[in-house]
């Protein structure tokens, strides 16, 4: 292997929702609610938000898994949930969201720019999701008719496995025909992209800013004082780190910085699992 293909990033995996679009990652949170609600089942935000940007059929069953949740449907149904539950909301959840998915495509701040420095670059721009490719052609279209399409993109049910588990970003690498996954970072606002990029052997970055984490409106994150704000971002970024994020950063323009920052380590032989404590605000040790 030539010594070019380790000494720069080539390749960025982004996810959409919470990182590219949408704001705050909103789409997909009302529909989870209201179709438990329809069967009698209270969830909450911050229930709902834990396993956001996995496949959604496994995000629904990582909700049924919950303590609460289970104890609600053994009062209600006088048994624990099983598959065909899952089924059941699932067949409720997704009109829900493609309902609703067109008002949550609009581009989050930077997004555009960013992209266009990364192409100058020379750096190819691929993505991942955890909605389906029916749910996606909505998302798509409305994104490209704002300047944003990417190199590459590929939907959940398009592999054997969603999140966390790694094929999306391998068809990525296929598509691009990029190597080593070494030199590509994957990008996400959730726990379950860090994880993604994790077992793809990527390096791992999540965004505080406009994520699903830090769970917000534009309007809402700027009606914070400043305590409120950075004890809301330390938390996101503990949750990251301790999932094991390579890099977290404030907002997607945060990005280049972190590009440079890891063409040094690997210029030094530094590779993704190599994760010494490092300087710099937006570097996990």
């Amino acid at each position: 292997m030539s010594d070019n293909y380790i000494q720069k990033v080539n390749a960025v995996v982004f996810d959409w929702a919470g990182t590219t679009v949408d704001y705050g990652c909103f789409a997909p949170l009302a529909a989870f609610i209201q179709s438990f609600e329809q069967h009698g089942i209270i969830v909450t935000e911050d229930e709902v938000r834990g396993p956001m940007g996995m496949k959604k059929k496994d995000h629904i069953r990582v909700l049924l898994q919950l303590e609460g949740v289970q104890q609600q449907w053994l009062e209600k149904f006088g048994r624990l949930p099983d598959e065909r539950d899952v089924d059941k909301l699932y067949a409720s959840f997704e009109p829900m969201l493609m309902q609703v998915l067109p008002a949550y495509t609009s581009l989050i701040p930077g997004v555009q720019e960013l992209m266009g420095e990364l192409r100058s670059r020379g750096i190819k721009i691929g993505s991942t999701t955890g909605y389906t490719s029916e749910m996606m052609s909505v998302v798509t279209r409305a994104a490209e008719e704002q300047g944003y399409k990417p190199d590459y993109m590929i939907a959940s049910d398009e592999v054997p496995a969603g999140r966390p588990a790694p094929y999306m970003c391998y068809q990525n690498a296929i598509a691009l025909q990029v190597f080593p996954l070494t030199a590509c970072v994957k990008i996400g606002d959730t726990i379950s992209d860090i994880q993604e990029g994790l077992n793809a052997g990527m390096w791992s970055v999540g965004v505080v800013f406009g994520g699903s984490e830090f769970g917000l409106t534009e309007q809402q994150m700027s009606a914070l004082n400043e305590e409120e704000r950075q004890a809301r971002m330390s938390a996101v970024r503990t949750k990251f780190a301790q999932a094991g994020a390579h890099y977290t950063i404030d907002s997607i323009g945060g990005l280049l910085e972190v590009i440079d920052h890891i063409n040094q380590r690997l210029a030094h032989g530094e590779m993704p699992s190599m994760r010494s404590v490092t300087t710099g605000a937006s570097c996990n040790g």
